[in-house]
Parts: C-alpha cells; sequence; structure tokens
C-alpha cells in the first residue's frame, strides 16, 4: 500500500510539474509583453491623431488653396435658402440708403404735391410696397445664372482676406475681432446694384457706396481658433501622414500582426467615425448659438457645403478601414475565413476547368503567372495602394471601386495560375473482336474446277 501511495504522489507531482511547465511555457516572454505594449500605444496614439489630420488636411485645403475653397462654396450660388437669405441682406442693406421722397423725381411737377400729400398718408405701406419690390428684384437676380458669376468672383476675392484673417493678419475686407469673423460684402452689393439699375430702378443709382458686414464666424473663442487654424493649416500636410505611419509602425512592431492588423484598421474606422459624429453634434450647437437675426435655414447650408468635403475625408478613412479589416481577417486561420477562401478557389478552379474543357489553352502564360503569383499579387496590391494614395481627393465609392478592381484582378490571377484541368483519356469500343486468323483448306474440300 505505501508503494501505491508513493506511486499516486509522484504521479501528482509529475502533473503539477507538467501544468506548471506548460502555464510557463505559455506565457509570452517579456520582449514580446514589451513589444505588444508599445504596438498598442503607436496604434492608439495614430488613432487619435487621425481625426486631427483630417481637420488639418481639409484645412489647408480651403483656407491655403483658393480654387478648392470656390469649388467648395460654389453649390451655395444655387441653394434656395442661401439665395433667400442673400436677397433679404441685399434689401435690408439697399432699403437703408433709398429716400421714398426721391420718388417724386420722376413725377410730373403739376402732380407732386398730390403725390407728396400721398406719400405722407401711406408711410409705411409705401415702404413695404419699394421694399418688396426691391425683394422680388433682388431674388430674381440671385435666382438667375448670372448670380453663379457674381458669386464666385466674390468668394474668390474674399479667399485671400479670409486667409490672413484665420492665419494671423488682420488685413483686407475680411475683419477678425474678439468674437465674431466678418465679411465686407460691398462688392457683391455694388453687382447688385448694378442689376437692379439695369432692371429698371434707377434710384438704385443714387445709393451710395455700401459697406455691410456678413458674419461668418461668430464664438467667444475666435482668438483660440484663429491660432488653431494657423497651426492645421501648417500641419495639414504631415499630420495625416504621421497618423498613419504610427499605426503602420504599431502593426509592424507587433508579434500577431494579423489580429493587429484587423484591430488597427477598426481603429481607424472608428475614430473617422467618431469625427463624423462630432461634426453632426457641432452643426446643432453652432445653429443653436447663432442670433436670431441669421436664417438658421442658410446657416445650415453654408456649414453642410462647407464641411461636405471633410465628410467626403470621414467616409474614406472609415472605408477604407474596414476594408483592411476585413481582408486582414480573410486571410486569417479561424473557420468562416477558411470557408471563405474554400468557395474562392472552389469557384476559380471550377471555372478554369470549365475553360479547359472548352479548348482554352493559355501557352506559356500560365506556367509565368504561377511561379511569380506572389510577386504579381503585391505589385497589384501596391499598385492599388498608389492608386489611392496619389488620387486627387478620393471619395468612399472612389475605395470601394478600387478594391473590387484589385479583387477583380486577383481572381484573373489566380484563374492564371490554376493548374489545368487533365484531360480524359480517349473512348475506347467496349469488348472489341480480335480478327479472326485465316483457316486452311479443309483435305476433303472439293477442288475448284479450272
Amino acid at each position: 500500500m505505501a508503494d501505491g501511495d508513493s506511486a499516486d504522489e509522484l504521479a501528482v507531482l509529475r502533473a503539477r510539474v507538467a501544468a506548471l511547465e506548460a502555464g510557463k511555457a505559455a506565457a509570452p516572454p517579456p520582449r514580446h509583453r514589451l513589444r505588444s505594449f508599445f504596438s498598442a500605444v503607436l496604434i492608439v496614439l495614430g488613432c487619435v491623431l487621425l481625426p486631427l489630420g483630417i481637420v488639418a488636411s481639409w484645412t489647408a485645403d480651403i483656407v491655403g488653396d483658393t480654387d478648392r475653397y470656390v469649388q467648395t462654396v460654389k453649390p451655395l450660388a444655387s441653394d434656395p435658402d442661401v439665395q433667400a437669405a442673400v436677397a433679404t441682406r441685399v434689401t435690408n442693406a439697399l432699403m437703408e440708403h433709398i429716400d421714398l421722397q426721391s420718388l417724386l423725381e420722376g413725377v410730373a411737377p403739376d402732380q407732386r404735391p398730390l403725390a407728396a400729400k400721398a406719400l405722407g398718408k401711406l408711410g409705411g405701406s409705401l415702404e413695404g410696397a419699394v421694399s418688396s419690390f426691391v425683394h422680388d428684384r433682388a431674388q430674381d437676380i440671385v435666382a438667375s445664372s448670372a448670380f453663379e458669376t457674381i458669386w464666385t468672383d466674390a468668394n474668390r476675392a474674399i479667399h485671400t482676406s479670409l486667409d490672413r484673417a484665420l492665419t494671423g493678419s488682420d488685413e483686407g475686407a475680411v475683419k477678425i475681432e474678439t468674437d465674431t469673423v466678418t465679411i465686407d460684402l460691398a462688392p457683391v452689393i455694388e453687382r447688385v446694384k448694378e442689376r437692379l439699375v439695369a432692371s429698371g430702378m434707377d434710384v438704385a443709382g443714387k445709393i451710395p457706396e455700401i459697406h455691410t458686414d456678413f458674419t461668418v464666424v461668430k464664438s467667444d473663442d475666435i482668438g483660440k481658433v484663429k491660432t488653431g487654424f494657423a497651426l492645421l493649416q501648417a500641419m495639414g500636410v504631415w499630420l495625416p501622414v504621421i497618423a498613419v505611419l504610427l499605426v503602420v509602425g504599431g502593426v509592424l512592431l507587433a508579434v500577431r500582426r494579423r489580429r493587429t492588423l484587423v484591430a488597427a484598421a477598426l481603429g481607424v474606422a472608428f475614430a473617422a467615425i467618431v469625427l463624423g459624429v462630432a461634426l453632426t453634434v457641432f452643426r446643432t450647437v453652432y445653429l443653436n448659438a447663432l442670433p436670431a437675426t441669421v436664417s438658421p435655414a442658410a446657416a445650415g447650408s453654408v456649414y453642410d457645403t462647407l464641411v461636405r468635403f471633410l465628410r467626403t475625408s470621414v467616409r474614406v478613412f472609415a472605408t477604407l478601414g474596414i476594408l483592411i479589416a476585413l481582408a486582414a481577417w480573410l486571410s486569417g486561420p479561424s473557420r468562416p475565413a477558411v470557408l471563405v477562401r474554400g468557395l474562392w478557389h472552389s469557384g476559380i478552379t471550377a471555372t478554369r476547368a470549365t475553360a479547359d474543357h472548352a479548348g482554352m489553352r493559355l501557352g506559356p502564360v500560365g506556367p509565368f503567372v504561377r511561379r511569380y503569383r506572389t510577386w504579381i499579387t503585391w505589385i497589384l496590391v501596391a499598385g492599388a495602394a498608389a492608386a489611392l494614395v496619389f488620387w486627387s481627393y478620393p471619395t468612399g465609392a472612389v475605395v470601394v471601386g478600387i478594391a473590387l478592381t484589385l479583387l477583380f484582378v486577383l481572381a484573373v490571377v489566380a484563374f492564371l495560375a490554376e493548374e489545368p484541368a487533365e484531360q480524359p483519356p480517349a473512348e475506347k469500343p467496349t469488348n472489341p473482336q480480335p480478327p479472326r486468323p485465316p483457316q486452311p483448306p479443309s483435305p476433303n474440300a472439293p477442288t475448284p474446277q479450272v
């Protein structure tokens, strides 16, 4: 019994030692833990900087590139809410300088006393009628095709001043104060006044030059916004690159790169989506902070138009992150990924077999593609990445299109690299009859007569 108890205790001890050794072997070494830590830090830092990089790139395009800015605000010329707000603003500015008594100058001298008496009785009614007339003419002008040219020229003219205002200089038509950024609309009003005169309102020609301010941004922290705009414009090119390089460095430093790539790509997509949500929330906060004299509909249209390319960048990074995460996951050892790859390979094999049976021959192309398939695949992936990087202002649809094109080309490569199907052997007749040898003549057979 003693020997049996000792054997049992020895077996238990051996089992415990084996379990401890297995646990020790499963635990990652300190060097791997350190790599994983710094990998996570780089990826998190890159994902945090990515939204700022997107905003910085947008700021550099809007503030530093006049053509890009004009292209951004050009759709506002045909926006009904903006047209109504511009017509109202122009009407109010003109009505402040229209003298109703000057309308009598076109009346015959003998009728002026009666007209003056009538003006005194009508009072506000006449002013309302004139205001309605001016507003109708202004509305006709802003709704015409000529207003797009007026709007484009005006925005191109003020962009340089806007750049100066938001990046440090207060010179030009755009003025930056403690809490407001305003634009002098004198050039726009001059153009509208000329059109009013051409429309038959001669009294508009006597209106002196009008300087009126149009509020672009109103904030209690406009000084901080001014500094932030200058900083974002300076970092517009490098900040997105730095963010992407940090994420890539984190993936390369990781021990399990495939899983890390999936997590990093999803982190990039999440960071972009957070920026999109922040833009929507800020829109509500911005509109609620506007004074009552500002049209909320027009202000909303201006905000949406100014940030539309920023939202496009958000969709690009979100789509790209999801696609990269999906591709990395499909290349992994999980059961669903293996099933998808099996279906892909089965489809390619069946297609190639059908083509071979139909008589298709590839000659030396097939062996060449099979030999250099890995190189060809990486060249195609690098080409797709280069197309995305060098595409001027890509959209989410462009990202999806490039991904689908790459997928199609990879399918063609897999088709060419597939081993050709074996040709079936030629059919042979069933139970063939061997030829019968010639029989010798019988000795009893009669001799033929000659």
